[in-house]
């Protein structure tokens, strides 16, 4: 553990709109982890969107009062852990300049900033948690998320965590490569990202892993529904679940729903997404 975190810190987690509407165990998993490491987990039912999907198109004023109400939610507790680089790229990159010219708040969105992370980074360098043994993960490779790897230094934190569970990753080539998905880019110039996804999972079936592991579900959701169009069979896991796997994860496949993209390859019509099995509005955006 790092000699600046308290003994059990309190740990508030931001869910992300993905997991809280499509893959609610990516949070299971997250709080499993956290609780292992130590830390008093609470998950603030005010909570919404960070606001990224309408700042990245612009919507400069539209976020403003989503990044309010996230800071007004967490600024309380020790630290703030997503499972996600994009949303927590969001907070600590992008925060601080979203409110510098609002009184009284840029200040609140610094501190905000710099007690914020993504969760394997938390785990690794903050807390240092060794996870438990996995259980039934055969072969995984990883792709790492551009928000994450560019804005955050996202790459050795997940890998480390899993060869201390015990996971051998088979790096594929191209791993730093975007997959495609990249929010609206997708729906803006899908010709363009599906190309990129075809790309990103040769690659992940060159690698002869069985499982494709990351740290956004954006990207996993993108990929799997992909490949189930393409008709490639890959496991497509947030490092999350793969840690968790001895202790939340497997039960957690057994009982989830199916539901989103994530389970396409099962159903050939569309499935509408549940509501949010979590205690927490996080509006109609994803992030």
């Amino acid at each position: 553990m790092s000699t600046s975190a308290p003994a059990r810190p309190r740990v508030a987690l931001f869910v992300s709109c993905l997991v809280n509407v499509f893959r609610p165990t990516v949070a299971e998993a997250a709080i499993a982890l956290l609780e292992q490491a130590g830390c008093e987990v609470d998950v603030p039912p005010g909570q919404s969107c960070c606001g990224q999907p309408g700042y990245n198109a612009g919507a400069i004023a539209a976020a403003r009062p989503l990044a309010q109400n996230l800071i007004r939610c967490f600024e309380d507790y020790d630290y703030v852990v997503a499972p996600t680089g994009s949303c927590t790229g969001m907070i600590v990159e992008h925060y601080p300049r979203l409110l510098a010219q609002t009184p009284g708040w840029h200040e609140r969105a610094v501190a905000l900033a710099a007690r914020t992370f993504e969760l394997t980074h938390f785990l690794h360098t903050v807390m240092g948690f060794v996870p438990a043994p996995c259980k039934g993960t055969a072969s995984v490779s990883y792709h790492d998320s551009c928000a994450g790897l560019r804005e955050l230094g996202i790459r050795q934190q997940p890998r480390a965590l899993l060869a201390h569970a015990g996971v051998q990753v088979q790096e594929m080539q191209g791993t730093e490569i975007c997959c495609g998905f990249g929010g609206a880019f997708c729906a803006k110039l899908p010709a363009i990202s599906t190309a990129m996804a075809d790309e990103k999972l040769a690659n992940a079936v060159a690698s002869g892993a069985t499982t494709l592991a990351g740290g956004d579900l954006g990207c996993l959701l993108h990929l799997e529904g992909r490949a189930a169009v393409t008709g490639i069979s890959l496991e497509f896991r947030h490092v999350a679940e793969v840690l968790a796997d001895a202790h939340v994860a497997g039960h957690a496949r057994d009982t989830a729903p199916d539901v989103g993209a994530g389970h396409a390859r099962d159903t050939a019509a569309p499935v509408a997404p549940p509501q949010p099995s979590l205690n927490v509005h996080l509006g109609s955006e994803p992030g």
